[in-house]
């Protein structure tokens, strides 16, 4: 029903139309990074620098995709300030449609041939039971590292657009579109509220070239100084009529300046004029990043969902 190569941005959008089906039915099922945004964005940023580490497997059914998964292998990150990160783990952004349950033990199988010897770690929806017993019938467990004060794991959140209210910047500050202030500044303003980052002026070039990418649902904050202080990428899924944000980040400099909230009502109002009726975001969950989800439920959304995450250690798949 399909079969193992690196990740194409054909193989990408097939990925979205799954994303999309599901979103329709059943948006808890979502998991995490198989999002109709985070697929293009993961995809864009990374596949210029770590794509020969991925690998993919797809399922169809009467030639439509019904699951596929996606494995990050072990990289050697570079970062921008000079540094390196070595990532010797192996993790699978996956969805199967909730249809087809019984495809769910064919990743987890794929995935353990993949990364055999790995660690293993997967983000599956906490909302999906099935799924959840079939990998821990597979052995695999609750990570208790992601689950700590710091650990890797994400809410998604919605809103509706019936009714949002003005976004208010401080004086000299302004709004732009990444049409408006160029790849340039763009890149800046990632680097700027990422940093250490892997992105470069090549990722976002990634980036625009997938099918989803519009400059004007980029959005940025100019500083009175020129500086692009907030930035932000919608991701507009017209079949579902639904605006993804991600990423979100602003300047070091210039937080705790309202910049994010303003700029989300802004983005909202710009995803409502290109006709979608509600918007998702997904940040960190652990107790240790308290900030983002002040923000997000500060500006009315409200949690649809979380990831339950997932681990399996490199002894246990030694044999199979």
């Amino acid at each position: 029903m399909g079969n193992s190569e690196h990740v194409t941005a054909a193989d990408v959008q097939l990925m979205q139309d799954l994303a999309q089906r599901v979103t329709a039915i059943r948006p808890d099922l979502v998991n995490s990074d198989a999002s109709f945004g985070e697929l293009a964005w993961n995809w864009g940023k990374g596949h210029a620098g770590a794509g020969a580490s991925w690998r993919r497997r797809m399922w169809f059914s009467g030639g439509i995709p019904v699951a596929w998964g996606w494995v990050h292998l072990p990289r050697r990150v570079r970062m921008n300030d000079g540094s390196v990160k070595d990532v010797t783990g192996a993790y699978l952004a996956y969805q199967v449609h909730p249809d087809q349950p019984a495809l769910v033990d064919e990743v987890i199988d794929w995935y353990d041939s993949v990364a055999a010897g790995l660690e293993r770690t997967v983000l599956p929806s906490a909302a999906d039971e099935f799924a959840l017993n079939r990998w821990a019938a597979h052995g695999y467990r609750t990570d208790p590292t992601a689950l700590g004060d710091d650990g890797c794991w994400s809410q998604l959140f919605e809103r509706g657009l019936t009714e949002v209210e003005e976004a208010v910047l401080p004086a000299g500050f302004r709004f732009r579109t990444a049409d408006e202030a160029g790849p340039a500044a763009a890149v800046q303003a990632h680097l700027d509220a990422w940093s250490p980052s892997p992105y470069t002026a090549e990722s976002y070039e990634g980036v625009r070239q997938t099918a989803p990418y519009r400059g004007d649902l980029h959005i940025l904050v100019e500083a009175p100084d020129g500086t692009m202080a907030s930035s932000t990428i919608m991701w507009l899924d017209e079949v579902n009529r639904t605006a993804e944000f991600e990423p979100v980040g602003t300047h070091p400099d210039y937080r705790r300046m309202g910049l994010a909230r303003a700029m989300l009502l802004h983005g909202m109002r710009r995803a409502r004029a290109a006709g979608a009726t509600h918007v998702t975001v997904a940040c960190l969950g652990a107790p240790g990043h308290p900030q983002a989800r002040g923000l997000y439920e500060g500006v009315g959304f409200r949690e649809v969902v979380r990831d339950a995450p997932l681990i399996k250690s490199g002894l246990a798949g030694r044999g199979q």
